[in-house]
């Protein structure tokens, strides 16, 4: 008996190790599935104080399989409940990503009459026995709805709203309501391009214009669309910005995002820089597919990305849940002298999480200086003033007992922020993901500037108010708890700065 008792008792205490024992690299305030995969954010739509998050989730494994649509529900972007699966594949294939809108003058006809507004999610058809077949139309757009606020969903029984063409890659629908042309429009990424659709009531879709091709980065399939207006920051003056996904051939290597700037009338748009150079959404290896979200109270247009990258994402270290989400991000759209371009800041409730803090006084550096505190999870705003810098190289850098690092600096020459994970901790299971990571500066001031917000296995650079954005996971053998400014060859001029214990 007191055998049995013995055992009894060391499996209960494995099992409450196992529940309350972290995950090593498992994010603490960025969003990550509770087990599997994860890749792309889909149908992220705001409705009555709730912001839907839905994202591409394999249930069974921790690399990519069979696509569902995941869910999760949140009040603040920052704290999600998690909820049932809300799509399943069917006969008509896996389930790709898409969007979602509130349909709240019921032009589906959805609704019941003193009911709920009903939700109405798009998304790809991905049939693999069409694209096992070597078929170009294996990839169809498909709808349902949902009438109790998101939690359950019904597939339209029309299905699919929108045939192939005859293509290979025809995936992502993005919609949203046109008021001007009272329809319905919808983006599709077709190759190397974007089909637009119009509709009246989400289930009747006619084509209606494109854009493309022959623009911006062309080094991969063009993926996961984004159309918006905004307002340009200080000036009377509104234009639409058209975000798309690429992959690979982002500047960095692998998956990445453009934008485009310019004029939309509700069928076409049109670039209103058609000879400019691409313009990157972020320099860093490690924000994709990221879209934003529909029907937002506030004006705000808010933006979440896959904090990971195609060229290692099934293989990085982590096994119960793989891969996870970046910080929610508000855009603006900012006149600057290379033209208007979009700036990113975590959204404003990210300060919710800030506990204790520390500031850090005006300082000259030569070398190492420690800052902050030996807590992991950290917010750090710092300033420096180049006219008083003769350092060549200069940031912070993030450090563990094991001489494992990951530098988050500027280059005085290049005029580049950089990323270097090169001594991170494991780096084995990819030869694309030890590497240094650039990105130029777009702000002339003197006053450099670099906002960071630090997870266990990531971290996300907003510089010079969010001109410049970097995003970067690393995977330390053990977790970086020594926080440092560092100068090389030469003194750096820190104005000011603080840090924040994130909780």
């Amino acid at each position: 008996m007191k055998i049995y008792l013995s055992i009894i008792l060391f499996l209960v205490s494995k099992m409450v190790f196992a529940q309350t024992t972290p995950e090593q690299h498992r994010p603490h305030f960025h969003f990550s599935p509770p087990t599997k995969w994860v890749n792309d954010p889909n149908g992220m739509v705001y409705y009555k104080g709730e912001y839907h998050l839905f994202y591409q989730h394999y249930p069974d494994a921790s690399v990519w399989g069979p696509m569902h649509w995941g869910h999760a529900i949140s009040k603040d972007l920052l704290h999600w409940e998690h909820m049932p699966i809300a799509l399943y594949p069917d006969s008509l294939g896996y389930i790709f990503s898409g969007s979602a809108v509130a349909d709240v003058q019921n032009t589906s006809g959805f609704g019941k009459a003193g009911g709920e507004t009903p939700l109405v999610a798009i998304y790809t058809y991905h049939d693999p026995i069409g694209e096992k077949a070597k078929r170009n139309d294996f990839q169809t757009q498909g709808i349902a709805y949902s009438l109790d606020k998101g939690r359950t969903w019904i597939k339209y029984t029309g299905n699919p709203v929108v045939k192939n063409p005859g293509i290979r890659d025809f995936r992502d629908p993005k919609v949203f309501w046109h008021a001007s042309k009272k329809q319905w429009v919808m983006l599709l990424a077709a190759v190397d391009h974007i089909d637009f659709y119009t509709s009246k009531n989400l289930k009747e879709w006619v084509k209606a214009g494109e854009f493309g091709k022959g623009a911006g980065a062309q080094g991969g399939v063009w993926e996961c669309p984004d159309l918006f207006p905004m307002k340009v920051v200080g000036k009377n003056e509104t234009k639409w910005v058209l975000i798309v996904n690429i992959n690979p051939g982002a500047p960095n290597g692998g998956s990445g995002t453009q934008y485009f700037v310019g004029q939309f009338d509700g069928e076409n748009f049109k670039n209103d820089n058609p000879d400019d150079k691409t313009l990157w959404f972020e320099y860093g290896k490690d924000n994709y597919a990221g879209v934003t979200w529909a029907n937002n109270p506030d004006g705000r247009r808010l933006l979440i990305g896959w904090m990971s990258n195609w060229q290692y994402a099934n293989t990085v270290p982590t096994t119960t849940w793989r891969n996870a989400m970046t910080i929610p991000r508000e855009l603006g759209l900012h006149s600057t002298s290379k033209g208007l371009r979009l700036f990113q800041k975590p959204v404003r409730e990210t300060k919710l999480l800030r506990g204790e803090s520390s500031s850090i006084a005006a300082t000259s550096v030569e070398g190492f200086k420690n800052i902050g505190n030996q807590f992991v999870e950290k917010e750090i705003s710092i300033s420096f003033d180049l006219n008083k810098t003769t350092a060549k190289e200069f940031g912070i850098v993030l450090s563990n007992s094991k001489n494992e690092k990951v530098e988050i600096g500027y280059d005085v020459a290049s005029k580049q922020f950089y990323i270097d994970r090169t001594e991170g901790g494991k780096k084995d299971f990819s030869k694309d993901y030890a590497v240094k990571q650039f990105a130029p500066r777009l702000s002339q001031s003197n006053l450099v500037t670099m906002h960071l917000l630090i997870d266990v296995a990531s971290v996300e650079l907003f510089a010079d108010n969010g001109s410049t954005t970097m995003t970067s996971i690393h995977f330390p053998n053990e977790d970086f708890g020594t926080s440092q400014i560092f100068s090389k060859k030469g003194l750096t001029q820190v104005v000011n700065g603080q840090v924040w214990h994130l909780k």
